[in-house]
C-alpha cells in the first residue's frame, strides 16, 4: 500500500496520508474499494470503520431472521455473481462480502474500531484532515486525504429510533429495539408485541412466532408487501443447464431490473390496480374471512414508502396459523402488563419490540468544517445526490429506495473513478460543484418530494439533508434506470464542476 507519513500542523502526532479515504466498511465501502482497486491501480486508500468488523447493517443488526428486503441478484455487486436464494440472510451476505474482501486484497486497507470525530477541509492545502479515535484504546488518530468518499450510510448504527410513549417507565416487561438486539433475551412462553409494520417487523414476527407464546404485530397503519417464492425460476433453469454463473448473474439482474422498472411505472400509472394485486396476494393466504381491509390495506398509493418482499409468505402463514396476529390501532400509553390502546383495548405483553425505524445521520455524526467554518449540510444543494455545493473533493453514496441500494454503489463508484482520473489528467487537486449562472433562478426544494416518497426517518429529519433543484443534475432522482445511462455520460467539464 502506497502510504506516505507526514506530520500535521495542528497536532503533535504523526498523521497518515492517503489519496482517498473511504468512510465505512459496509456494502458501499467495500464495493467502492473494489472499484479503486480495479479502475485506479496505484491509488493509496484507507477505509475507516467504527465497528470491529465489516458489513455495516449486516453485522450491527442481529435480531432473529435478519435478511435482505431486496433480491441479492441486484443487491449483490455487479462484478460478483450471487449464487444463493434471492432473499438472503445477514450471514449469507457477510460471507459474500468477505469473499469480495479476500479476492481483491481489500483487508489490509481497512482500519476497524476507528470512530471519526471530525473532517476538516483546507483550501490552502487542498486536503481533508480526519480526526478519529480508536474505540478499544481511546487513542487519537489523524489522517489526511485528497478525496473523501462517504460510504457510511444514512442512519445511526448505535441506536434505533424509538418514540417516547407515556408510561414506558411503568412497564414491568422488557423493551428492546431490533437494532440493539440483546444476546440474553429469552422469548420462551412470553407474550411479545412488535411495534411497526415495515420490513423489520415483517421479518421478526415469523422468525420468533415459534419461540414465544404469541407474537402480535401492532401497527398504526398498514403497509404494502410483495409475496413470492424465495427463488428465481430463470436462475434455477440456467443452473440446471450448467450455464456459467457470470452469465446467469447478468441475465437475472437484467430481468429483475426490467421487471422492477415496469412495476414502478405501473405503480404511478395504475396505482389502484397495483394496490388490488398486492392485497389480493395477501387475501389468498389469509383467507376470505380475514379483515384484510383493516390490517393490510394502506391509505397511500404503492411505492410512496418502500415495499418489502416477504419470501414464501412466511409472515402471513404465521398469522394464518394463529401463532401471530396483527392489531391496527394507536398507543394510548404503556401500563405495567402491556400497552393500552386508544380503542380501549389492552394488549398484554412481557416483551415489547420497537421496530419503529432509524435515526437519520446524514454525515455519520461527523463534525464537518470547510476552511474553518462548520458545514451545514442542509444548506447545500446536491449534484445528483453525490456531491454538494461548497464541499470540495467529497462524494456521498446514497442508494435507491425503489431499487437495490448497491446498484448506486456501482454507478457512483464508476463516476468517482472517472472524476479522479479526469482530475489527474487536468493536473488539478480540487473539484467542487457550484450552481451555474443558468441555475440561480432554479427553485430550491427539499431533498425528496414527500408526495413521491415519504418514509418516517426522512420526514423526521429532512432539515439535515441537502436541498435539491428542479433540474435532473441537481437532485437524486431515485431513478436507477435513467441514472445508469445519464451519469456515465456526465460532462466533467460542464460549468457545474469547478476545478482548482
Amino acid at each position: 500500500m502506497n502510504v506516505a507519513v507526514r506530520s500535521h500542523a495542528t497536532t503533535k502526532q504523526a498523521s497518515e496520508h492517503f489519496d482517498v479515504l473511504i468512510v465505512g466498511a459496509g456494502i458501499s465501502g467495500i464495493g467502492s474499494a473494489y472499484h479503486i482497486e480495479k479502475q485506479l491501480p496505484g491509488t493509496s486508500y484507507v477505509i475507516l470503520e467504527t465497528q470491529a468488523t465489516f458489513g455495516g447493517t449486516w453485522s450491527t443488526h442481529r435480531y432473529p431472521g435478519i435478511r435482505s428486503d431486496s433480491d441479492l441478484h441486484t443487491f449483490g455487486y455487479s462484478f460478483k455473481p450471487w449464487v444463493g436464494p434471492p432473499i438472503a440472510t445477514a450471514e449469507e451476505i457477510l460471507t459474500y462480502m468477505n469473499e469480495v474482501i479476500e479476492d481483491n486484497d481489500i483487508a489490509p486497507h481497512i482500519r476497524y474500531k476507528h470512530q471519526i470525530n471530525s473532517a476538516s477541509w483546507s483550501s490552502e492545502q487542498n486536503l481533508w484532515t480526519i480526526e478519529a479515535t480508536t474505540t478499544d484504546t481511546g487513542e487519537a488518530k489523524t489522517f489526511t486525504a485528497n478525496f473523501l468518499w462517504m460510504c457510511q450510510g444514512y442512519y445511526r448504527h448505535s441506536e434505533g429510533y424509538t418514540p417516547e410513549w407515556k408510561g414506558m417507565d411503568r412497564f414491568k416487561g422488557r423493551i428492546v429495539h431490533p437494532q440493539s438486539w440483546p444476546d440474553d433475551i429469552d422469548l420462551a412462553n412470553k407474550k411479545v408485541v412488535v411495534i411497526g409494520s415495515g420490513a423489520t417487523a415483517a421479518t421478526l414476527v415469523p422468525n420468533i412466532a415459534d419461540a414465544c407464546a404469541h407474537v402480535t404485530m401492532l401497527q398504526r397503519s398498514p403497509t404494502y408487501f410483495r409475496l413470492g417464492r424465495n427463488a428465481i425460476e430463470i436462475a434455477e433453469e440456467l443452473r440446471r443447464l450448467q450455464v456459467d454463473e457470470e452469465w446467469i448473474h447478468e441475465i437475472v439482474r437484467r430481468k429483475i431490473l426490467f421487471e422492477q422498472d415496469a412495476f414502478t411505472k405501473l405503480c404511478i400509472a395504475k396505482p389502484e390496480q397495483v394496490k388490488k394485486d398486492l392485497i389480493d396476494q395477501i387475501r389468498a393466504v389469509l383467507g376470505p374471512d380475514y379483515d384484510v381491509e383493516t390490517h393490510f390495506t394502506p391509505t397511500y398509493r404503492p411505492w410512496r414508502q418502500r415495499i418489502a418482499f416477504v419470501p414464501d409468505a412466511d409472515l402471513f402463514k404465521g398469522i394464518a396459523s394463529g401463532k401471530a396476529s396483527v392489531v391496527t390501532d394507536e398507543i394510548e400509553c404503556f401500563v405495567e402488563n402491556g400497552i393500552q390502546l386508544k380503542s380501549g383495548k389492552l394488549l398484554e405483553a412481557d416483551v415489547v419490540v420497537t421496530a419503529t425505524g432509524f435515526n437519520l445521520a446524514a454525515l455519520g455524526d461527523i463534525a464537518f468544517e470547510i476552511d474553518g467554518k462548520p458545514l451545514a449540510f442542509g444548506d447545500t444543494v446536491t449534484y445528483r445526490g453525490m456531491m454538494f455545493t461548497g464541499v470540495p473533493n467529497m462524494v456521498w453514496v446514497f442508494g435507491y429506495f425503489r431499487a437495490s441500494w448497491t446498484l448506486r454503489v456501482d454507478v457512483v463508484a464508476d463516476f468517482v473513478c472517472r472524476l479522479l482520473g479526469h482530475m489527474k489528467a487536468k493536473g488539478t487537486k480540487k473539484v467542487e460543484v457550484r450552481l451555474r449562472a443558468e441555475d440561480h433562478n432554479m427553485p430550491i426544494l427539499p431533498w425528496i418530494d414527500p408526495e413521491n416518497f415519504n418514509p418516517g426517518y426522512i420526514m423526521r429529519n429532512m432539515d439535515l439533508l441537502p436541498k435539491r433543484g428542479d433540474k435532473p443534475e441537481w437532485q437524486h432522482s431515485q431513478d436507477y434506470w435513467t441514472e445508469k445511462d445519464e451519469i456515465p455520460k456526465t460532462d466533467l467539464d460542464d460549468g457545474a464542476f469547478v476545478y482548482g
